[in-house]
Formats: C-alpha cells, structure tokens, sequence
C-alpha cells in the first residue's frame, strides 16, 4: 500500500487508470453522485475509481462498484464497454499546489434493475437520478462526465 507522500509523486508523474460507471435505471436515468473528495469536489459526477496496482481489470471492476455503489459481485463481463477517456484536473487528492491529476479512464455502462438504494455516503454527499439531457442542461455535472453522453 502506498503512503500518501508516495501516491502523491506517482498523481505527479504519472496518469492514473480509473473505471468509471455509467450506471443507468430500468427508466434509462443515470446515477450521479456529489463528490466529497478532490479532484472535481463539489461538482456531480459518475460513480468511479483507480485500479489498483497488480489489480486485475475483473477484480477492480468488483470492487469498484461495491465500494462505489454498495452493490456486491457485480462483474464486468454484465457490463458494456464504453471507451476510453482522459481526465485532467488542475487539482489532487491531497490539495497540493501545483500538482494536476490525470486519469485514463476505461467507461463502462451498466444497468441496475429492483429498487435497492445505491451509493457510498463516504464517497458521494448525495446521489441523483438524471435523464441524459437533464445531466448535460447542468452547470454543477462536472465536463469529464458530460463527455459520456455527448
């Protein structure tokens, strides 16, 4: 496990891969969530997150939408694969100055059926159902989630 003086050098050097989840209801909604964390606090966004070193893209995939969604055994082979995207911000998790944050990110879409309550509230403030266009028409939906349904 890496300290956070060390995972700072490596958001300073290097991209960071990510999945993010476009999660959609029987309705054709998608989940947003309120990010409590940098970068893009404050803004709404996907549920999502790092892969992990020697992780693989199944394993990550698992575990990313339990600790995003509180949604156990979830597999990436149920999901659609959406692309490959970049983000960039001028911020990072630690609020150091002058260290951007960089992301390959690996999309993939899902939809989730019955009415079990979604999401982490360590991760998200609060969470949103939005039609596609109801997310774009937002000022607060952060760009980089924006870029999905464009």
């Amino acid at each position: 496990m890496l300290t956070e003086i060390d995972f700072l050098d490596v958001v300073r050097l290097t991209p960071l891969v990510a999945i993010d989840l476009i999660v959609r209801d029987a309705s054709g909604r998608v989940l947003i969530g309120h990010r409590r964390n940098r970068p893009a606090r404050g803004t709404w966004f996907v549920p999502g997150g790092r892969i992990l070193k020697d992780e693989t893209l199944d394993a990550a995939f698992v575990r990313i939408t339990d600790a995003e969604l509180g949604v156990a055994k979830l597999a990436r082979d149920g999901a659609r694969f959406e692309g490959v995207f970049e983000h960039h911000y001028a911020d990072n998790f630690a609020g150091e100055p002058g260290v951007s944050t960089h992301y390959i990110v690996l999309a993939y879409a899902l939809q989730l059926t019955g009415d079990a309550a979604v999401g982490r509230p360590d991760q998200h403030s609060d969470y949103l159902w939005l039609m596609p266009a109801e997310l774009l028409a937002r000022d607060d939906v952060h760009e980089n989630t924006k870029a999905y349904f464009r």
